[in-house]
């Protein structure tokens, strides 16, 4: 549980205004009416897209190379509504860290509780393999209800400010959070019949790391995921999110792959992004197109982001 102090002044440091103004920003941005709350989310989205070429650049890429057969008007326009949605983005993230968690979980309605909870019966945890859309902060307090313990690994923020922030948000739904680097801790928890919140499909380069593609496009990814379900035994379930055009939101949680584990930790990744590609197809917008997903490939491979330098 979040610290009853976290309001106070830790992190004086004049360097440090800009993000405590963000977090009471969050803070009281959670009081506007729904509405306001998306519409003021849609307008920082597209001042963001004007204010940062590079991002955008970035953006275009992986748009392009993931979605060719889609023409090009229409990419342009996924491109905007992803801007839109990254400024929604903030909007529920705020809800999910500071909001009410029955405000949070009266719109999202959910698909798949059975999956969970028969695979919560075998008693050797569950693993949610998932990704970063832009709706991933919204759904915390949505699916701690179903989740005996909730966990998941975080990667520590820069800014300390935003860090505390971050962990003092989760930590109103999560049970434990574990640095990016525990994996030992991620296999205590799961032998505890934890729920495991595991996201790998942003570029990857450290040990374990292999090109597979991603739309078709060899991009370097984790292949951890095989490993840590054979030594821990527990069950892999998909698990996404979306917003709706209407003000709802979908959590879907689907049933075990098969085939999974495999004992080809390649070959199982492999499965899991070609279900991941599926989902980012229903709605291409709300998927994390700012990253750089195909950075750090070997030659004689191209660098889709040449004209970029962030």
């Amino acid at each position: 549980m979040p610290s009853d102090n976290f309001w106070t002044v830790k992190f004086a440091p004049l360097r440090y205004a800009v993000a405590w103004l963000g977090v009471a920003w969050m803070r009281l941005v959670v009081l506007l009416p729904f509405r306001a709350q998306m519409a003021l989310g849609r307008a920082l989205g597209r001042l963001a897209y004007s204010l940062l070429p590079k991002r955008r650049h970035v953006a275009a890429r992986n748009i392009e190379t993931c979605l060719p057969e889609l023409p090009p008007e229409q990419r342009a326009q996924i491109l905007v509504q992803h801007f839109e949605s990254l400024g929604q983005s903030l909007v529920e993230m705020a809800m999910g860290w500071f909001g009410r968690a029955d405000a949070v979980r009266g719109r999202v309605d959910i698909e798949g509780a059975e999956h969970l909870e028969a695979a919560l019966a075998k008693g050797n945890g569950v693993i949610l393999f998932s990704a970063h859309f832009t709706t991933f902060e919204f759904f915390w307090p949505a699916l701690k209800p179903l989740c005996p313990t909730l966990t998941g690994m975080y990667k520590a923020q820069r800014n300390p400010v935003m860090n505390r922030a971050m962990q003092h948000g989760r930590g109103r739904s999560y049970d434990v959070q574990i640095p990016k680097d525990g994996a030992r801790e991620m296999l205590r928890v799961l032998r505890a019949n934890a729920v495991f919140w595991y996201a790998s499909d942003q570029s990857y380069g450290g040990k374990g790391s292999v090109l597979l593609p991603f739309f078709g496009e060899p991009a370097m990814t984790n292949t951890a995921i095989g490993r840590i379900v054979r030594m821990s035994g527990a069950a892999v379930l998909p698990y996404y999110g979306r917003r709706l055009a209407n003000g709802r939101y979908v959590m879907s949680i689907g049933a075990p792959l098969a085939g999974i584990p495999s004992g080809d930790d390649v070959a199982d990744t492999h499965a899991l992004m070609k279900e991941l590609e599926g989902y980012i197809r229903m709605c291409p917008e709300q998927y994390w197109w700012i990253h750089q997903r195909f950075k750090g490939r070997p030659a004689p491979l191209p660098d889709l982001y040449a004209a970029s330098t962030s």
